[in-house]
């Protein structure tokens, strides 16, 4: 992990942007490849979206495991590829890119200037910012939450979920077993959740109030309870924890003057390789697009290893794309 005594340059052969769980697998298969690594975040924690918004959530479709609770699978990664000794540089945003005969120098905001010759953004949707529930603005960190990091912390209490999509379903099935009770709120009658989730919930027996919004959090300084307004009329819950799960807006930030093409200010192009407009700059998980792409963790996993192996094969024309499987080598010990 980074340091407070990280040096001003750091060399790699492969520099990963992004330490989600697609940028946590291209540092193991990097190394596994016998390429030094670098990899840079903005956040603190490796993990990506997953430690950032969803750490004790049940991730279903990652190959071998029928459920896998994010902060395991993210603690699994790590692990994965730490025999081959990735230097992680978190809590730094990648700033500004240079380019040079057959190298990058990829500056953070921080002042640390990283050397690589190939560059695999991994980056998913960029830096994320949560659509605020305005009423309850007041009440961030005094019962109001956009993300549940631990699920203890509301055990025994009166939950109100805000939203209709995934995350607030998601949220309802994970808070339902620890909650004293959970509701949860949406201003239509219909939602955008995955339907066997929003069943599953249903079968839970968990109170869905629809077509109804919240105006006012009562209270102070902690949640006491949420007033709703709807067509027929008021009505107040009795709550000590409020989650808005409203969605998210996303910005690939300093990445859209890095001279890769980027389309909608959103996705990055690549061929089957995974390379971008820029060769040497490789890209996978959410963050990539082609035909018929499918935004998965599994998937992510795929285009990281097809990204490391060509990116292998551009630093070294000699070296075989595919260098065959895994199970024919030794893994290092842990260093």
């Amino acid at each position: 992990m980074s340091t407070p005594d990280t040096p001003p340059v750091v060399s790699a052969d492969v520099l990963v942007v992004g330490a989600g769980p697609t940028g946590l697998y291209a540092a193991y298969y990097a190394g596994f490849r016998g390429l030094s690594v670098a990899v840079v975040d903005s956040l603190p924690e490796p993990g990506g979206q997953i430690i950032a918004m969803y750490p004790e959530k049940q991730i279903f479709d990652v190959a071998g495991f029928p459920s896998v609770r994010g902060r395991d699978l993210v603690e699994r990664l790590l692990e994965q590829a730490a025999p081959f000794g990735p230097r992680y540089l978190l809590g730094h945003r990648a700033d500004v890119l240079e380019r040079g005969p057959g190298t990058f120098a990829v500056t953070t905001h921080l002042g640390t200037r990283i050397e690589a010759r190939a560059v695999i953004v991994t980056g998913g949707i960029g830096t994320f910012t949560p659509r605020p529930l305005v009423p309850a603005a007041a009440f961030e960190g005094n019962g109001l939450a956009y993300f549940v990091r631990h699920l203890d912390d509301y055990a025994g209490t009166d939950v109100v979920i805000v939203g209709g999509g995934d995350s607030a379903f998601d949220w309802a099935l994970a808070l339902h077993p620890v909650a004293k009770s959970v509701k949860l709120v949406h201003r239509r009658e219909t939602f955008r959740a995955h339907p066997a989730t929003v069943a599953a919930v249903r079968e839970l027996g968990v109170e869905l109030v629809v077509n109804a919004e919240v105006s006012r959090v009562l209270g102070g300084p902690e949640v006491a309870g949420v007033e709703l307004k709807s067509g027929e009329g008021a009505r107040t819950l009795r709550c000590g924890r409020i989650v808005a799960a409203l969605g998210f807006t996303a910005n690939l930030g300093p990445l859209l003057r890095w001279g890769i093409d980027v389309e909608n200010r959103r996705h990055i192009p690549v061929d089957a390789a995974m390379t971008t407009s820029v060769p040497g700059i490789f890209a996978a998980g959410d963050i990539n697009d082609y035909p018929g792409k499918v935004r998965l963790i599994a998937v992510g996993f795929g285009e990281a290893a097809t990204a490391v192996n060509n990116a292998a094969h551009h630093l070294d024309p000699a070296a075989p794309v595919f260098p065959g499987h895994s199970t024919d080598e030794r893994v290092p010990d842990r260093v």
